[in-house]
């Protein structure tokens, strides 16, 4: 059986989950808790060369590592990757997109705020929600007049930026500009076999 190693928090974690439910593969989940460095220990950087979840574990023991390498595996050979060349080019073409121009701004502006270090680091903020801006901007003018990222059906394209896209206002990122965005944010999250981030797992207590 497949196994996954991720945490709760994590939005790269959560689309792995997501594409699991979707294509009704068991798996086990193994929950790390990050803050108390269970991802730093020798074991686990075993599977891990960078010592980050999500980490997939195959049966015969190899694991892939990077969200994105994960869900293009698990797609392999199903309706959520394009069997067109030119197609699978533009989803391969998100996902690179997803983790420059928006994780790389939103993911670390939410952690801030969740964790309470926001208001002390106001430069950052400002930066973080500057990059952060541009990237959702690039994606509400394509989306805009599109159900899609690529084509004419979800893939995983828009499964890589569903997480942490729709997690933004946790940084306090204003969705209200971006008309697309919200719109196709509801769309992912009526696809079939679409589930919550804490599906599985009980939200940490603060």
């Amino acid at each position: 059986m497949l196994r996954l190693y991720d945490s709760l928090l994590s939005g790269n974690s959560w689309k792995v989950r997501i594409l699991l439910n979707q294509l009704a593969r068991p798996f086990e989940r193994v929950t790390l808790d990050l803050g108390k460095g269970e991802a730093r220990t020798a074991e686990f950087g075993h599977k891990s060369r960078f010592a980050r979840v999500p980490v997939l574990e195959l049966e015969d023991g190899k694991t892939i590592v990077e969200s994105g390498a994960i869900l293009l595996y698990l797609a392999q050979g199903t309706p959520y990757l394009p069997k067109d060349l030119y197609e699978r080019a533009e989803v391969t073409s998100w996902l690179f997109f997803e983790q420059v121009d928006l994780q790389k701004s939103i993911a670390p502006c939410r952690v801030h705020h969740l964790h309470g270090h926001a208001d002390s680091m106001p430069q950052e903020i400002e930066r973080l929600h500057a990059e952060g801006y541009a990237g959702l901007e690039k994606l509400d003018k394509w989306l805009t007049g599109r159900r899609w990222l690529v084509g004419d059906r979800y893939t995983v394209a828009d499964l890589a930026l569903f997480p942490y896209v729709s997690m933004s206002p946790q940084g306090r990122f204003d969705l209200e500009r971006f008309a697309a965005v919200r719109q196709w944010i509801a769309r992912v999250e009526g696809e079939p076999g679409w589930i919550n981030l804490w599906h599985g797992g009980a939200p940490p207590v603060r």
